[in-house]
């Protein structure tokens, strides 16, 4: 036993020095810039947008570009393209959008257009923004929204990252259109995509591209180029320089802006994943009485996972009660976890029964009160990260506010994943991690069948579906530490549910 611990300790050690490693090399990366950045709030048409701007050191521009993030995006993750303008001697005004960010909301598509245009005629009309020495910018959302504004302000030109579709073609349907227009191009204009990019992205694309004036618009298509990769993409940025020279009339040579502070977030991120399990051990402390497994047939879970998935869209088609939330599409997310939580609660309410009778109450709470502190700590540590190194996520007032809501709504599909999937050493944590997946799977494809084939129009939760798969697999990871440390379902459920909401939180407009 004596050599047992002696040969952990150090393991522990190691790891945890090699975690604080990373975040302490990733944090020296991720903040070392040659670029000037400040923060202001524009109170152009009442919408108080945070703007960051970027200036290049020498403090001598030749243009300016206004660059629009994407939808439940913010203006961080667009640092890397607007240090490229900035390489070129621009000012580069980055503003979150209502809803997004440090912007306060209500959310639409309309106000985010109408916020905007007012920024920029404010610019215009205070003269630090000169249209024939400026460019209009945007990813996604924010492209199709430069699109849009430029076809009523006069600028030098309009570059459309990725833009979003504005009518219906290419397999885009009405109901999932931010916009059911696009304006012709009349200025100069780059329509960049990423051949990897979804039919009905490219092919937008490609009809803004041919619906300019000849000769002034180019189409461009980024080989092994993803929707969000484009913005980290040097032939991407390359292509923004060379394009913008020409129409601004820029002389000399560019370099490309650096990428060691994306290295630097990923290594502090690397650093975090690594500290986090380590840490919950520590703080939970190894419960010596395990809940017993209950069992439930494999094949009769996943089924009523089916079965609750689907009655919960169809429920959401008549009605969502969590619309007061006022989260753009967060509150159906929200909606859905409640019902289908709800549903499977009831459905095996005797195997929830018996894991709530199977410890006294006084040390339940105790165990669901650690994982909760642990829980904060985690989101606090996880979204700080972010938010200082490559994407606002640090939540304001507003979110927290909507917080208990939001929580109160989670906790059910976790409490029932959580008990009916089992403990999380039954049959190995692998398995169990298996099991857990293939359920979030399961009420996922309901989720997107709903958007599909009912015409839900909740395009953002497809957009976001590859960064919820991989946060529920970092999610369920360190969900399973909790239950084997603490032994207690309803202490991984709470762990998970605060998790999960602060994570909604962070990427859903405010609407």
């Amino acid at each position: 036993m004596e050599c047992a611990l002696a040969t952990m300790k150090p393991t522990k050690m190691t790891r945890a020095l090699a975690g604080v490693m990373l975040c302490v090399l990733g944090l020296w990366l991720a903040l070392a810039t040659p670029y000037q950045r400040r923060t202001v709030v524009s109170d152009a048409a009442s919408c108080h947008m945070a703007v960051d701007i970027i200036e290049p050191l020498s403090g001598v521009t030749h243009g300016s570009v206004l660059l629009l993030h994407g939808l439940s995006a913010n203006k961080k993750i667009m640092s890397y393209v607007g240090e490229g303008f900035s390489e070129e001697g621009l000012r580069v005004f980055i503003p979150d959008l209502a809803g997004h960010g440090r912007t306060a909301g209500p959310f639409s598509p309309a106000r985010a257009e109408n916020c905007t245009e007012s920024f920029v005629r404010e610019l215009i009309s205070v003269h630090v923004m000169v249209p024939e020495h400026a460019i209009l910018a945007g990813h996604s959302m924010g492209g199709a929204i430069a699109i849009r504004v430029a076809s009523r302000v006069p600028i030098a030109g309009v570059l459309a990252i990725s833009p979003a579709p504005m009518r219906a073609a290419h397999r885009s349907k009405p109901e999932m259109l931010l916009f059911n227009s696009a304006p012709p191009l009349g200025v100069n204009a780059l329509v960049i995509s990423g051949a990897w990019e979804p039919e009905s992205m490219r092919g937008a694309a490609w009809d803004l591209a041919t619906s300019g004036d000849e000769g002034k618009v180019q189409n461009l298509v980024i080989p092994r180029a993803t929707h969000v990769s484009l913005l980290f993409n040097q032939e991407a940025v390359r292509a923004s320089q060379q394009w913008t020279a020409k129409v601004l009339h820029l002389e000399g040579a560019t370099r490309l802006p650096t990428r060691w502070p994306l290295l630097g977030f990923f290594l502090g991120f690397a650093g975090l994943i690594v500290l986090t399990p380590p840490f919950l051990r520590e703080l939970l402390g190894k419960n010596s009485v395990a809940e017993p497994i209950l069992q439930v047939g494999v094949a009769r879970l996943l089924l009523g996972v089916a079965a609750c998935s689907v009655v919960s869209v169809l429920l959401l088609r008549w009605r969502n009660f969590l619309r007061p939330l006022h989260l753009f599409e967060g509150d159906y997310f929200a909606g859905f976890l409640l019902i289908n939580g709800g549903l499977l609660v009831l459905l095996h309410r005797n195997s929830v029964q018996a894991a709530f009778r199977t410890s006294p109450a006084l040390e339940q709470v105790r165990k669901i009160l650690m994982a909760a502190i642990c829980a904060f700590v985690v989101l606090l540590l996880f979204s700080g990260w972010f938010d200082l190194t490559f994407s606002g996520a640090w939540l304001g007032a507003a979110r927290w506010l909507r917080f208990p809501a939001f929580f109160l709504a989670c906790l059910p599909y976790h409490g029932a994943e959580e008990i009916l999937a089992g403990a999380a050493d039954s049959g190995g944590a692998a398995r169990h991690l298996a099991l857990a997946l293939s359920l979030r799977l399961i009420a996922w494809c309901a989720l997107l069948g709903g958007i599909f084939f009912l015409q839900s129009g909740e395009i953002l939760l497809v957009l976001l579906a590859p960064y919820f798969g991989l946060f529920c697999m970092l999610q369920r990871l360190s969900m399973d530490v909790v239950r084997r440390e603490t032994g207690s379902a309803a202490a991984a459920a709470v762990f998970g549910a605060i998790l999960m909401s602060g994570f909604c939180l962070a990427i859903f407009p405010v609407a």
